[in-house]
């Protein structure tokens, strides 16, 4: 496949540029290079993780340390999407946040309304990372979704790839424990979804359709970019390793496959 025609890309983190191993993070091999070779090519990307425990600026830090040159604004999470949702559906709405204190103050530093523990309404639920789970607060955020307030998540996938194994999701979790108990299915504003694809599309200032997706999870990245008419390729380093293709319903498949994001080096 060639990718020249393609004006800018859209790249997962875990299980397709890096694996995480505890706290440690390791590049894989060639994801500096296609990073470098999109700069080089005067075209532009960005990097979207389902993960919400920290502000986005959090991450490129961190990835900068592990080896991988990523600016800050090179770099979006549900945090920034859950606004574009937001903006679009709940512009003025008081949200009951299940997430860090960094996450939260990355939010209200946004102009996001979060509300605190005394409260007694919140207009959205939403679910980011939570650190600790509080049955007084599930129950509030269950009551609340019950009386009309959307229950919104930044990933519903219950696992992301890492170097031993699966990573369960926290957020995943409790939102299932509140979908259950409130009798609803979550508004999903991370990947996939087309909060998603409006912050991206905000930030590359291109349309879907001239973008190419690119990570390791058919149910995310892949269904991101099909969602939004992209380009899209499936890396084998993480999730969806093991995936038989000829299983999957056309409509759901890649464009293309490759083992690394190094292969993706004679295609830019």
């Amino acid at each position: 496949m060639r990718l020249d025609d393609v004006k800018g890309f859209v790249l997962d983190i875990d299980g397709t540029l890096v694996h995480r191993a505890g706290e440690e993070v390791h590049v894989q091999p060639g994801a500096r290079e296609v990073l470098a070779g999109i700069r080089a090519s005067g075209r532009r990307f960005v990097l979207f993780t389902n993960g919400s425990h920290a502000p986005p600026e959090i991450f490129a830090e961190g990835l900068r340390a592990a080896g991988l040159p990523v600016a800050d604004d090179e770099l979006l999470t549900p945090l920034d999407s859950v606004q574009s949702y937001l903006r679009g559906h709940h512009r003025d709405d008081a949200v009951l946040l299940f997430g860090t204190d960094s996450a939260r103050s990355y939010l209200i530093r946004a102009g996001v309304r979060i509300v605190d523990e005394d409260a007694t309404r919140a207009d959205a639920v939403f679910v980011a990372h939570p650190e600790v789970v509080d049955f007084t607060e599930l129950e509030r955020a269950a009551r609340a979704v019950l009386a009309g307030a959307p229950l919104l998540t930044g990933s519903y996938a219950p696992a992301y790839a890492g170097a031993n194994g699966p990573i369960f999701s926290r957020g995943a979790m409790l939102t299932a424990a509140l979908a259950k108990a409130a009798g609803t299915r979550p508004v999903i504003v991370g990947k996939p979804s087309r909060a998603v694809l409006q912050t991206i599309r905000e930030r590359l200032g291109l349309p879907s359709k001239q973008l190419a997706v690119i990570g390791d999870d058919l149910g995310m990245d892949i269904a991101l970019g099909r969602l939004g008419g992209a380009r899209t390729i499936l890396v084998r380093s993480g999730i969806s390793s093991d995936v038989e293709l000829e299983q999957v319903p056309v409509r759901h498949r890649p464009d293309a496959v490759v083992d690394g994001v190094a292969e993706l080096l004679d295609w830019l």
